[in-house]
């Protein structure tokens, strides 16, 4: 085929349509590779899984050292042209499941299901990635977007060592695909995502016999329970704003004042502007009750991510390439982060490019093999498209 045209949406389709074994046999692969996010040195022999993969369809594939976690991939073509722009295949190779969880939860494929730990949060999305870059080898297509990946091994629990070089990259690229799972069973696409805060509030107070002398004692049980009530009236539904406590420490024994207590917060909104205001209303917190202190620790660890002018023109050219598939897509604001909520902070990104199913991070975890197949020639499709233009999307290069 000529490099310069493009094959047509249904063809697209139809190849991805017999391409079930392809996907079954990567999805095996990785999820038997389990790879627990606490557990740095499991994340080996996944990651070699998909670099092998990625340097068979001519990436060249830089291995990233982690620190405290299993490292990073970053993948880009072997071959690069020059002063093209670049976009950004965007994913992590972590699971929340533990060692062992294969032995009570196998993997499992029967008709349009495929079970197991990880195969749809988010393994089901690397496998996607691969076939869609295979199918732009199939066809023959140079992208007018040269096509980049990035892939890590700390997402579940917060991106703490690869946020910085995603930030790195994001300024770079004309548009980022978050290979996270769609959102329910519906397959909906994420073009919103909450800010996601943790604080921790330690009341201090004095202890103080509770039969004897209890006047002279200051209970932080009883300050944290003001401080809770406060917490609370700080959610807004309507505006997307929760405040939930989730857990509570604190006293010595049942007839001592207590002299600490503690709270852990978790805050979702789904606004920077709701972040700055509800974090400064946290931090601001005074105590109620004389003789006892605060302290409060803690912030926001992802940003939202925002319906931008560049995130809402890489939705509507999905959907635009969804219709041209026969695909119905529909858009959602998730509750949960990802690191798209770092990269809409450069460029245009779309979350919930992955598969289609249910179950993340749940015993009936699983993917529905055609509708994910249907969503890899979507991506496929956006991988071809030409530039985003205007305001808010990345540059040249990386």
């Amino acid at each position: 085929m000529n490099r310069d045209i493009q094959p047509a949406a249904s063809d697209v389709l139809a190849y991805l349509r017999n391409k079930r074994a392809d996907l079954l046999w990567l999805l095996e692969r990785m999820t038997r590779a389990e790879s627990p996010s606490n557990v740095p040195d499991a994340q080996a022999e996944i990651r070699e899984i998909i670099a092998g993969e990625l340097e068979r369809l001519g990436f060249m594939v830089r291995r990233v050292p982690g620190r405290t976690s299993g490292g990073m991939l970053h993948a880009r073509p072997t071959h690069r042209r020059r002063r093209l722009p670049t976009q950004l295949l965007l994913g992590h190779y972590d699971t929340v499941w533990p060692l062992g969880t294969l032995a009570e939860m196998p993997f499992e494929a029967q008709d349009d299901t495929v079970r197991g730990p990880g195969v749809y949060d988010m393994k089901g999305g690397v496998a996607q990635a691969l076939l869609a870059l295979k199918t732009l080898q199939h066809f023959s297509v140079e992208p007018q977007v040269e096509p980049h990946v990035f892939l890590n091994s700390d997402e579940e629990i917060g991106s703490r060592e690869s946020r910085r070089y995603i930030e790195s990259l994001a300024p770079h690229m004309n548009r980022v695909f978050v290979l996270e799972p769609s959102l329910g069973p519906a397959g909906l696409l994420k073009t919103a995502r909450k800010a996601i805060g943790r604080f921790t509030v330690t009341v201090r107070g004095e202890a103080a016999h509770a039969g004897l002398d209890p006047g002279a004692g200051a209970s932080a049980i009883l300050e944290l329970s003001h401080v809770i009530q406060t917490l609370f009236a700080l959610n807004d539904l309507e505006r997307g704003v929760t405040v939930n406590v989730g857990t509570i420490d604190g006293g010595l024994r049942p007839n001592v004042v207590a002299p600490r207590s503690q709270a852990v917060v978790d805050v979702r909104v789904a606004t920077q502007q709701d972040a700055d205001r509800v974090e400064a209303a946290i931090l601001e917190l005074q105590p109620a009750i004389p003789g006892t202190s605060l302290t409060v620790e803690g912030g926001f660890g992802r940003p939202a991510m925002e319906r931008t002018p560049a995130n809402r023109r890489l939705w509507r050219m999905a959907r635009r390439l969804g219709d041209d598939l026969g695909l119905q897509l529909e858009e959602a604001l998730a509750g949960g982060g990802s690191d798209g909520n770092f990269t809409s902070q450069f460029t245009a990104t779309l979350d919930g490019m992955g598969a289609v199913g249910d179950g993340a991070h749940a015993a009936h975890e699983h993917l529905r093999v055609q509708a994910t197949l249907e969503r890899t020639a979507l991506l496929t499709l956006l991988l071809m498209a030409p530039p985003l233009d205007g305001e808010q999307t990345g540059g040249n290069g990386a």
